[in-house]
């Protein structure tokens, strides 16, 4: 099972544990989302960081709309499928976001791409970056991440 993490909140006056974690899952920025593998040692520091981040289970319809809309290259390039298909053994994102999302392979099975995904905020924007889910968008979502991440394609 894949995570899809999303940086919400900035680190502007926050313990250095908590920035080093966000660091250590390179989520520089607010609006930046990164996948993870679903073991302990990723669940230790999304409770670690759960104040600062939105996490859930990502499917792979919703995964292949947001490398089709933000996956990037090295060199400032968009990621196309004629790329995956030249330098991987997948046919297209389609069929790579399946993989990455049933755990066979990950974002580093494509040459050149960047492992973090830059959104752009939220479409009619969220429920406060202040207050847990459901009241908010902070800690886990579960399924329910997808319907943020359509927002934020």
């Amino acid at each position: 099972m894949t995570y899809a993490v999303i940086k919400m909140r900035g680190t502007v006056k926050t313990k250095p544990g908590v920035r080093r974690t966000l660091d250590l899952l390179n989520l520089d920025r607010t609006n930046h989302c990164v996948l993870v593998k679903d073991n302990a040692h990723y669940q230790g520091m999304l409770q670690k960081v759960r104040d600062y981040v939105a996490w859930g289970n990502i499917d792979a319809e919703t995964l292949s709309t947001i490398l089709h809309a933000r996956g990037m290259l090295e060199g400032a390039e968009k990621l196309t499928d004629a790329y995956v298909k030249n330098s991987t053994d997948f046919d297209d994102i389609d069929s790579f976001a399946r993989a990455v999302t049933n755990g066979e392979a990950t974002l580093h099975s494509v040459p050149k791409l960047k492992p973090v995904l830059r959104l752009h905020p939220p479409r009619n924007g969220h429920n406060g970056i202040k207050k847990p889910y459901p009241e908010g968008v902070l800690g886990f979502h579960g399924d329910n991440i997808n319907e943020l991440l359509r927002k934020m394609r």
